[in-house]
């Protein structure tokens, strides 16, 4: 017996792995491809693996898998390795630089979003190796080209670093 209503293999979920709204919209979810189309960034420097919960002109959230094979680890600290507070800003950057290009669509393809201020920096936690790092941003406002972001980093809903920042968007 078969069910009209069952779902094939591959609906509800898009060719990159994301899941599809009911009205057909991907950008719920980006995988690591997506995201190198959004922003320029590259290993060892690009900072996001993957960005759910994403909702265009309003927040998202980056995922940053932390392990011990980053370059960051060689020198923070031997023997005691802690994921660098400005990396963890930079993940932050970096969502947000996500979130401003789906928002803004094909017309962002090719801007560079550059960072102008990170008000309110506090660090909460170490980040370790083998942590999966939440980092949830909310657009607080836009004015032009200028956009204001609010963060947070979580590691198993525990906040571990929060920032405010500001940021601009300018052809690359």
């Amino acid at each position: 017996m078969s069910d009209s209503t069952a779902k094939g293999p591959d609906e509800g979920v898009d060719r990159a792995g994301g899941a599809v709204t009911p009205g057909g919209d991907t950008r719920g979810v980006l995988d690591i491809a997506r995201i190198m189309e959004s922003i320029p960034h590259r290993f060892p420097f690009l900072l996001v693996d993957r960005v759910v919960d994403l909702i265009p002109g309003t927040s998202a959230t980056g995922i940053k898998n932390v392990t011990i094979n980053e370059h960051v680890f060689q020198g923070h600290f031997p023997g005691h390795p802690i994921f660098p507070g400005v990396m963890i800003i930079e993940s932050m950057a970096q969502t947000a630089g996500v979130l401003v290009v789906e928002t803004l669509g094909e017309s962002a393809r090719g801007k560079l979003v550059y960072f102008m201020s990170v008000d309110s920096a506090k660090f909460r936690k170490p980040v370790v190796p083998g942590d999966q790092m939440r980092v949830h941003v909310t657009k607080e406002r836009q004015r032009g080209n200028v956009w204001k972001f609010s963060a947070q980093a979580k590691v198993d809903g525990v906040v571990v670093a929060e920032a405010t920042y500001a940021a601009m968007i300018l052809d690359g």
